[in-house]
C-alpha cells in the first residue's frame, strides 16, 4: 500500500469532487464542533501492527506513525517520524533515516533510534503467519547510530524499501508496551501519531482524540473522530442519512453508491466523492488443473472475457475494465492484453482451441469467495459464466466458499480457477508482479518464469528513480499476457460518502488508499 520514489501518478490518482456541498472548504474553527463520525465496513483484525496486513491499516495509519508516509497528494515516501530519508549507496542497499527531535509515545517513552529498530525487529522475530513480515524480504540488518539515526541494510538492491517503511505495517510502536517476541493483545494502542485511541470496542467503535504530542505532517482539520464499525453497508448507509454518522469509508457496493448519486434530493443532503483506486481483481488459473493447465484454455478466456459488459451489468460505472496487472495511475501501466487479444472474438477464441486440438465444450469450474469482495462478487461470478457459456466453448460451474476455507481451498490447489482481488501494500508496479510470482506466489499458485524473478525485478529495484522502471514492468507484462496464468478484469474506483456540512473528502483516500481522518472537518458555513 506504499510507494513514491518520483511515480508521475499525481494527476491519475487525485480526486474527483461528484457531488460537492455548497460551503465553504475552510479549516476547522473554534465555532464549530470539529468531532466527526465516520462509518466502514472494515474493521481491524488486530490493533499490533506487527500482525496487520490487512484492512487494519486503516485505523493504524491514524494512530501509529512511520518513518516516511504518503502525504495528500504525494506520490512518493515523505518524512513523517523522520526529518529526513536517503538511500546513501548507488546501489539501493542502505537507507539512513534521521529522526525528528522530541519525538515521543503516548506512554512518555522516547521515539529514538533503539525504538525504530524494535519495532522493525519483532515484524521479523514473531513472524505472524499471513503478517507483514513478508514485507522485510530484502532487509539484513537494522543498525543504530546515536539516538537519532537509523541505517537500513539491505540484503539486496530494492529502491521499493522506502515504499515498504511507509506502510501502516511499519509503524513505531513504544518498546515498554509491546512485547518482543508476540503480538500485543490487550486491546490498547501506544504510538506516536495523529491520534490517541481512546477506547476500542472490537466490531464496534474506535475513539481517537488529538494526540496534543504528535509531530508530523499531518494538519489536523478535527478534534476527534469516532469510527463506527458496521456488518454490512446497507446499515452503514442508513446510518449516514439518519445523520447518526457524518462520513463512510471502503464498504459501499455499486448499488449504493449510485442510489446516493441519482437521488440526490432524497438522500438528506449528502454528497459522494469519487477518487480513483489501485485495487484490482483477477482470475487465476490452477497449472495443475486438467483443463486449466492447458494454455490455450486459458488463452481463450482471455479472448472471450468482455470487461466492458461485466463493469457495465454488475459494477455499473463504479469500476474500469483492466487489461495489465498493473492498475491505472500507477507507473507501468499498459493495455497488454487488450492489446494482445483485442475486443472479445467467439471465432478466435474457437480457433485458439481447435489449433490446441480441443473440440468439445471445455467444462470448468469457476470458485469466488462469499465474503472479502463485497455483494457484487457473485453476479460477477454469473456474468462470466454467462460470456463463457454464450461462445458455446465452455460448461462452466460455479462455487464459492467463505475467506477462511476458500483460502484453505486455492492453497491447497484445490481450484481449477478462482477470482482473487489484491489491494496493494504500496502504489509501485513492483506490488503489482512481484506477489504473483516466484515459488511463493500470494495466489497459492506457484508461477516459475526466471526472466521476470531473476532478472526483470532485481533491476527495476536497482532504480531509484520509480518512473524510470517502465521498461523492465513492461516486458513483464508481455510475459503475463504470453502465459496467462493470471487474468486481470477490473480495478475498483473510491468512494466517500458524507453530509454536505463535511469537508476533506476529496483529500482524505491517500495513494494507499487508507483514509487519514485527520482531513475530514466540519464546515464553518455552507
Amino acid at each position: 500500500m506504499f510507494y513514491r520514489a518520483g511515480l508521475q501518478v499525481a494527476a491519475a490518482l487525485a480526486s474527483l469532487s461528484v457531488l460537492t456541498g455548497c460551503g465553504l472548504l475552510s479549516d476547522s474553527s473554534s465555532e464549530v464542533d470539529q468531532k466527526i463520525s465516520v462509518g466502514t465496513t472494515s474493521s481491524p483484525s488486530t490493533l499490533d501492527p506487527a500482525a496487520a496486513w490487512d484492512g487494519s491499516w486503516e485505523l493504524m495509519r491514524n494512530v501509529f506513525q512511520t518513518l516516511v508516509s504518503f502525504p495528500t497528494g504525494s506520490t512518493s515516501p515523505d518524512p513523517d517520524a523522520a526529518e529526513e530519508c536517503r538511500f546513501t549507496d548507488a546501489t539501493s542497499m542502505a537507507y539512513r533515516c534521521k529522526l525528528r527531535s522530541g519525538l515521543t509515545f503516548s506512554n512518555g517513552e522516547k521515539v529514538d533510534a533503539e525504538a525504530v529498530k524494535y519495532s522493525i525487529d519483532r515484524i521479523s522475530k514473531i513472524k505472524v503467519k499471513g503478517g507483514p513480515a513478508g514485507l522485510l524480504g530484502s532487509l539484513d540488518r537494522v543498525e543504530t547510530k546515536g539516538d537519532d539515526t537509523v541505517i537500513f541494510h539491505l540484503s539486496k538492491a530494492d529502491a521499493t524499501f522506502p515504499f515498504i517503511l511507509a506502510t501502516p505495517a511499519m509503524s513505531l510502536v513504544a518498546p515498554g508496551d509491546y512485547p518482543a517476541d508476540r503480538v500485543r493483545d490487550d486491546g490498547k494502542v501506544t504510538g506516536s501519531g495523529p491520534y490517541v485511541l481512546d477506547s476500542y470496542e472490537p466490531g464496534k467503535q474506535a475513539q481517537l482524540t488529538r494526540n496534543p504530542g504528535y509531530k508530523g505532517f499531518a494538519k489536523r482539520k478535527n478534534d476527534a473522530v469516532t469510527i463506527h464499525y458496521f456488518d454490512d453497508s446497507a446499515r452503514m448507509v442508513d446510518a449516514l442519512k439518519k445523520k447518526e454518522i457524518d462520513a463512510t469509508y471502503r464498504g459501499l457496493t455499486a448499488e449504493e453508491v449510485i442510489g446516493l448519486e441519482d437521488n440526490k434530493k432524497d438522500n438528506n443532503g449528502l454528497q459522494v466523492v469519487e477518487s480513483t483506486g489501485a485495487d484490482i481483481r483477477f482470475l487465476v488459473f490452477n497449472p495443475k488443473d486438467p483443463a486449466a493447465g492447458k494454455p490455450a484454455v486459458r488463452q481463450a478466456i482471455a479472448q472471450l472475457v468482455d470487461r466492458d459488459a461485466l463493469v457495465a451489468k454488475v459494477y455499473r460505472g463504479t469500476a474500469e475494465p483492466l487489461y495489465s496487472m498493473v492498475p491505472k495511475g500507477i507507473a507501468g501501466h499498459a493495455t497488454s492484453f487488450f492489446d494482445t487479444y483485442g475486443d472479445p472474438d467467439v471465432g478466435k477464441a474457437r480457433a485458439i482451441l481447435s489449433d490446441a486440438g480441443i473440440t468439445a465444450p471445455v467444462k470448468m469450474t469457476l470458485w469466488y469467495t462469499t465474503d472479502r469482495y463485497g455483494s457484487s462478487t457473485a453476479p460477477e461470478f454469473a456474468e462470466l459464466k454467462r460470456q463463457l457459456e454464450a461462445s458455446g466453448l465452455f460448461r462452466i460451474t460455479l462455487k464459492s466458499a467463505p475467506w477462511k476455507s476458500f483460502q484453505e481451498g486455492f492453497t491447497k490447489g484445490q481450484y481449477p480457477v478462482f477470482g482473487r482481488g489484491w489491494f496493494p501494500d504500496f502504489p509501485d508496479p513492483d506490488n503489482f508482479v512481484a506477489p504473483f510470482v516466484g515459488q511463493e506466489s500470494v495466489t497459492g499458485m506457484p508461477y516459475l518464469n526466471r526472466e521476470i524473478t531473476d532478472e526483470l525485478l532485481p533491476s527495476s529495484r536497482e532504480e531509484s528513480d520509480r518512473g524510470a522502471v517502465s521498461q523492465q514492468f513492461k516486458r513483464a507484462q508481455e510475459i503475463l499476457v504470453k502465459d496467462v496464468r493470471l487474468l486481470p478484469l477490473w480495478q475498483g474506483k473510491l468512494y466517500v460518502a458524507s453530509r454536505e456540512d463535511i469537508g476533506g473528502g476529496e483529500r482524505a483516500l491517500d495513494p494507499q488508499t487508507v483514509m487519514q481522518m485527520w482531513e475530514l472537518y466540519r464546515k464553518t458555513s455552507w
